[in-house]
């Protein structure tokens, strides 16, 4: 099995040239006071997965239906947040109380990102 995903890994890197892309996301869809962010799946990865976001602002976040598995786990361990989501409609609730850098990951730690708060 492991040498399976070493395998798929490897022939991803040849398909796209090895870019591996990282995007940010800067702001949001601001409904009311709450900062809505869509996450997605690409390259293996969450995308974007360079988030920014106010302080003291409410942040929902969703995945959208590209994002499978355990990438469906979302977890920011800093400020507590772990919640599995389901399906698009589901999210993900919190506010940033304190301005820095967070990682954000699947349960498993093979998906990641960063969220700015600034």
């Amino acid at each position: 099995m492991g040498i399976l995903i070493i395998v798929l890994f490897i022939g991803m890197v040849l398909l796209t040239g090895g870019a591996f892309k990282t995007a940010s996301f800067r702001g949001g869809n601001v409904q009311g006071d709450v900062q809505k962010v869509v996450i997605g799946f690409k390259n293996f990865n969450y995308f974007p997965n360079t988030i920014n976001v106010d302080v003291n602002r409410p942040v929902r976040i969703y995945l959208d239906e590209s994002v499978s598995g355990c990438y469906r786990s979302f977890t920011i361990k800093e400020l507590g947040v772990a919640k599995y989501l389901s399906s698009p409609e589901e999210y993900v609730e919190f506010t940033p109380t304190e301005t820095g850098t967070y990682r954000f990951a699947c349960s498993m730690g093979m998906g990641t990102g960063t969220l700015i708060v600034r």
